[in-house]
């Protein structure tokens, strides 16, 4: 049995990739289909006003160059730009709705999930995929339709992961003072900047993640516990 680890919250924030999800499923699976499919999929939907804004976007920030080059490269040094995020996103919707592949969870995460969701905890994904591919990963997961398990879901339209201010920019949005939130990630810059934004953190040690000692690492989520702190009346 793994060691309990208790935690008092009144809200957990989430990354996903090698936090919930192996990064196995991201790397092989999402971005070898979004990387395959990327020219065929803009050639064939480039007149839809969604991906004529994403082409716009990326031939801004390509300084008026090819914009589907741009998006190959960046997405070649996963790179975190929103135009790309966002065409990931509708490519990956027509995998996930065509059946090619399914989203998949640890199965001890999927628990605990169930667990801190039935507890009455809010439960809140910030990943530096679209908001639209966060549904799509829940919405078709192998273990059925995971939505309902979540209040809201962040990208990086409200800020880099490394940046303080964006963990302090969701802490207002969900209308809970940082302190008593409670973000898991395997990323030690995220966890270094939601420190800085008084979050409570904790790094999750999956798939050989190296872990940062300055954390409290989390390996087994059978093992966490998180009490739902109370709201003070004054």
């Amino acid at each position: 049995m793994p060691e309990t680890q208790r935690f008092a919250a009144k809200a957990v924030l989430l990354d996903i990739e090698g936090t919930i999800s192996p990064v196995a499923f991201v790397r092989d699976v999402l971005f070898a289909y979004s990387r395959d499919h990327l020219v065929d999929f803009v050639a064939a939907h480039r007149a839809i006003p969604a991906v004529a804004v994403i082409l716009s976007e990326a031939t801004a920030l390509a300084n008026g160059g090819d914009p589907v080059a741009a998006l190959l490269g960046w997405q070649d040094r996963d790179e975190k730009i929103p135009p790309l995020k966002k065409l990931q996103g509708l490519i990956w919707e027509s995998g996930y709705r065509s059946g090619a592949f399914r989203g998949a969870l640890f199965p001890d995460a999927l628990s605990a999930l169930n667990r801190w969701k039935a507890a009455g905890l809010p439960l809140y994904i910030y990943s530096s995929g679209s908001r639209q591919a966060q549904n799509l990963f829940f919405g078709y997961n192998e273990a059925g339709d995971l939505r309902p398990l979540f209040s809201g879901y962040y990208d990086t339209e409200i800020g880099a992961k490394t940046d303080p201010e964006a963990y302090t920019r969701i802490a207002r949005e969900i209308g809970i003072l940082p302190h008593d939130i409670l973000f898991l990630s395997d990323n030690p810059r995220e966890l270094e900047a939601a420190q800085a934004a008084s979050l409570h953190i904790a790094q999750v040690i999956k798939d050989g993640t190296h872990w940062d000692n300055r954390y409290l690492r989390i390996t087994d989520f059978s093992g966490v516990d998180i009490a739902v702190r109370p709201t003070v009346v004054d």
